[in-house]
């Protein structure tokens, strides 16, 4: 089902979450086959107030895993979400942006080196999404308030420890937009792509315990390993790196 903001579309909701998000969110009714949202106010911070309470709620119930404390922009649907923002309709907890079906943003890097080989990622057991499988350099979501290129360089050095110098080096290579269904909702996000060229004496390392490891792909080695990637760096790779041969 379609979920609205009073006339806006910003998600989806799977029909068995329908029941669930209905009684968490008091200001919601179906109508006409989509649910509606009413907040009674245009105040982005109040909306979010009203919207992060029926999360918690959908927390305590068990509908929301992976719980974050942190949040995520919901903007206005624009034409183009892959060339431009929306304005901000609210904030909302990240783990809770599958439920509701609504669009969130993240950032992808794809780290090669001269010899056109490509740093992947081992996604650390204890992910509560796509544990154990490969993934970009670097990558994560855009939170609230945050620019993009300062969330590419944090992510980078969390993830991988490259330092903020070599981070310079960041060629945007433009943005693609993933929509599927997960076991947590659906997943509606819209991916910022940069390439990164790091020396040959460079070997990432992980500096907050969410990468198992790092592998150095060939891209035929990566072509033939499609599949154990996410979803979303096949996305990021396809956009840029495996695109340009």
């Amino acid at each position: 089902m379609q979920f609205f903001l009073d006339d806006l579309p910003i998600g989806q909701v799977e029909d068995h979450r329908a029941e669930l998000l209905l009684r968490a969110l008091p200001t919601a009714h179906v109508d006409h086959a989509v649910i509606r949202w009413q907040p009674g106010s245009e105040d982005p911070s109040e909306r979010s107030a009203q919207i992060q309470a029926a999360a918690l709620v959908l927390r305590e119930q068990g509908a929301v895993s992976g719980w974050r404390d942190e949040r995520y922009r919901c903007e206005a649907p624009v034409a183009e979400p892959c060339l431009a923002f929306g304005a901000e309709l609210f904030q909302l907890e990240r783990a809770a942006f599958r439920f509701f079906g609504l669009m969130s943003r993240a950032v992808h890097i794809n780290g090669f080196r001269a010899d056109g080989r490509v740093w992947c990622g081992r996604r650390a057991p204890h992910k509560a999404i796509d544990p154990g499988r490969l993934d970009s350099l670097a990558a994560g979501g855009l939170g609230a308030g945050e620019d993009i290129l300062d969330c590419a360089r944090r992510e980078l050095f969390e993830e991988a420890g490259v330092p903020p110098a070599l981070a310079q080096g960041l060629i945007a290579r433009g943005a693609v937009r993933t929509r599927r269904a997960e076991p947590e909702g659906w997943h509606d996000e819209v991916l910022h792509v940069f390439d990164l060229l790091l020396p040959d004496d460079f070997e990432p390392a992980n500096q907050d315990g969410e990468v198992a490891e790092f592998v150095l792909l060939t891209q035929s080695e990566l072509l033939a390993r499609l599949g154990e990637l996410t979803e979303d760096a096949a996305a990021a790779l396809c956009q840029s790196v495996l695109r340009a041969r």
